[in-house]
């Protein structure tokens, strides 16, 4: 799942003289034949997997050296974004990183910091475009470098109480953000002292996953032009898509959703059994398919169906698409077991029997057209949603750059104030965002 925050301040010192020209490898691709003999290898991996995940990812990782038998996998899990850059820069990667999250791979593809796969596919001859949705491999490539390959994703849609729906009269879940306005409304349920009981729907940026939805995916705004510079000022659909979202909030009270917000935990009750949708105190969030896994394992009794998240009224043929992003894996600069690391890589990313177990295991969606089908996901109906968004092929991501998250961070900052109404002028502020995302591009 992606976090808009926790990505700040990271920054990637790569040597220069280590990188090839346009993000290439030194690293040449596999010559060897997998099923032929071998002398043993170990290849290291580093995840940001912990218990459980770590414990369940590692059941698809002995299915591995089962195929493989003279390659043992060394997985070392709880690694940050930190550490496996600065093992980058010390000359002392593992041989496989896995990341959560695809927001530094333009900036690991345009360094070198992981080594172009299309050597490797080429090598083997797979056409990964008939594996993989066009989406997956454009978030995990730059400018027509592979450095990484998807293996697991997130996929965002809509959580609803169906018996609040039913006691209100709503027959369907709201496929427009007009809808969705008015749902919430009828949805939100007030304290004799006005301050909100239930909320229909909670659209504050702070607020666990609204914040997607300043990404545009949604109602299809750009945040840059072929030139690379920033449309915050330019493309009015983001001054539409912030007006809309302020309108929302100030229709609910951003005082009284702030200290809704507060009352129910915070931040923190996301990831707890007192998540607010699975207590009954939000009847409609925007979340991830992980929150299916979420319900079950907290035993919540929430009455729920899943669907799309809602699009602009302008948009309402396109009704079903997504936002979609999940983990990266490739091989890091300097790993020195490159060839049987490919074949972990390959074998995680592109294996259909292996993309199914892990998706079956931790509750995530498979990223490979084969594994979408696989009948033990698909067999659950809260689920199987998000699988469909993941394959529409109008999903997708936001715009990745080098910058990394830097350029949703100064949106997230700029959007705290505004929707707290302490930005006079919405357009003379984006255009000072764009402003500030233009510059920290130039500078690298």
């Amino acid at each position: 799942m992606r976090n808009r925050t926790a990505l700040a301040g990271i920054t990637l010192m790569l040597v220069a003289a280590a990188c090839t020209a346009g993000g290439g490898t030194s690293n040449p691709p596999p010559t060897f034949n997998p099923s032929a003999s071998h002398a043993p290898v170990t290849v290291t991996v580093w995840s940001f997997y912990t218990n459980p995940e770590y414990k369940q990812y590692n059941q698809v990782l002995d299915m591995f050296h089962q195929q493989y038998p003279w390659i043992t996998v060394d997985h070392v899990g709880n690694k940050s974004l930190q550490n496996i850059q600065q093992a980058i820069n010390s000359g002392t990667p593992p041989d496989v990183a896995l990341e959560q999250g695809p927001d530094d791979s333009a900036k690991y593809c345009s360094s070198g910091a992981w080594v172009d796969l299309n050597p490797y596919l080429q090598a083997d001859h797979i056409n990964v475009s008939s594996i993989v949705p066009p989406a997956a491999l454009r978030y995990t490539g730059y400018k027509g470098v592979q450095c990484a390959l998807p293996a697991l994703s997130d996929a965002y849609g809509l959580y609803y109480n169906t018996k609040m729906f039913q006691a209100k009269g709503i027959t369907s879940p709201p496929k427009t953000y007009s809808e969705l306005v008015a749902d919430a409304k009828k949805l939100t349920v007030y304290n004799p002292d006005g301050s909100i009981k239930v909320a229909g729907f909670v659209p504050l940026s702070n607020f666990y996953e609204s914040a997607q939805i300043e990404n545009g995916i949604w109602n299809d705004a750009q945040w840059y032009s072929s030139d690379g510079k920033s449309t915050f000022a330019t493309d009015t659909k983001w001054s539409q898509l912030f007006e809309w979202q302020k309108s929302f909030i100030d229709a609910l009270g951003y005082d009284k959703l702030t200290k809704f917000y507060a009352q129910i935990g915070g931040a923190n009750s996301e990831w707890n059994a007192q998540q607010a949708f699975m207590t009954g105190k939000v009847a409609m969030a925007l979340d991830g398919e992980w929150r299916t896994a979420f319900i079950n394992d907290y035993k919540s009794k929430v009455p729920y169906a899943t669907a799309p998240f809602p699009v602009a009224d302008d948009l309402a043929a396109d009704y079903g698409m997504g936002q979609i992003g999940g983990d990266m894996i490739g091989i890091p600069r300097g790993a020195k077991n490159t060839e049987a690391a490919w074949l972990l890589v390959k074998y995680l990313a592109l294996n259909t029997q292996a993309e199914s177990k892990l998706g079956e295991l931790l509750g995530n969606v498979p990223t490979t057209f084969a594994s979408l089908k696989d009948p033990v996901l698909t067999a659950d109906s809260h689920f199987a949603t998000f699988l469909q968004i993941f394959v529409n092929p109008k999903s997708g991501y936001k715009a990745i750059t080098p910058l990394g998250t830097a350029d949703a961070n100064l949106e997230t900052s700029f959007l705290s104030k505004y929707f707290a109404g302490n930005v006079s002028n919405l357009q003379d502020g984006l255009r000072n965002l764009a402003d500030q995302i233009d510059k920290q591009s130039q500078l690298g």
